[in-house]
């Protein structure tokens, strides 16, 4: 499997681990907040063919602890288990970044155990599941088994949502957080205008304060909420 990008070193993205990032091309969903517009919308070259991560993956074999695959939408290809299965073997702990949209290939992912850390993206709450993603049928279903999934406690998770005026309010932050009702980690976070946005709409963040409010709303249905990026 080839990647549009990677980067080689990163100590936030993978909690307890020191880790570097690859980042699939191509989304399913379209949120107009999207920092990574670039990647989204395919762009024309594969920058990082598998044969070149896996070799800096061998050198980097005891300097690294784990790989975090990331997007756009990783789960988008079928072609993802089996390059897990080449890091895996190189001894890598992994985490897997998804919006949750194909759980199928989440389970056998898991269930193979090619993934020690999961993050998945609930965009906001069902009712405004598709101004938030851009697409005008989003599959609730797949979400919810996703989700479920999760918090059966098949594989370490949190769950993650990105906070922006216009698109969240405190009645879609309660709703959301009723949705995810005793999951194991949740964070807000902030939105941050990258300069590579999929969307030229006006958008903006929550200020610190507000942030603190919606917290608020969230831990009553979420008590292990917490605000990240802020």
């Amino acid at each position: 499997m080839d990647f549009a990008g990677m980067q080689g070193l990163t100590l936030l993205d993978f909690p307890g681990k020191v880790a570097c990032i690859l980042f699939a091309r191509g989304c399913n969903l379209r949120c107009p907040f999207c920092h990574n517009a670039s990647l989204v919308r395919g762009g024309a070259e594969n920058l990082y063919p598998e044969e070149k991560i896996l070799s800096f993956l061998k050198k980097r074999q005891g300097l690294l602890d784990g790989v975090v695959i990331t997007g756009g939408e990783p789960l988008l290809y079928a072609e993802l288990l089996p390059f897990l299965k080449k890091v895996r073997q190189l001894g890598y702990a992994i985490k897997v970044d998804t919006n949750g949209t194909r759980p199928e290939l989440l389970k056998q992912i898991v269930s193979e155990g090619l993934a020690d850390y999961v993050a998945m993206d609930i965009k906001n709450s069902p009712a405004f599941y598709a101004a938030t993603t851009g697409i005008a049928k989003p599959d609730i279903a797949a979400i919810d088994q996703s989700r479920d999934f999760l918090m059966s406690g098949a594989v370490d998770y949190e769950f993650r949502t990105t906070v922006v005026k216009g698109l969240h309010t405190q009645e879609s932050i309660a709703e959301l957080s009723s949705w995810i009702t005793g999951a194991k980690r949740y964070f807000l976070q902030g939105f941050k205008d990258s300069g590579d946005l999929l969307s030229p709409l006006n958008l903006s963040a929550f200020n610190e304060e507000e942030m603190n409010g919606l917290l608020e709303i969230a831990k009553k249905h979420t008590p292990n909420a917490q605000l990240r990026g802020i």
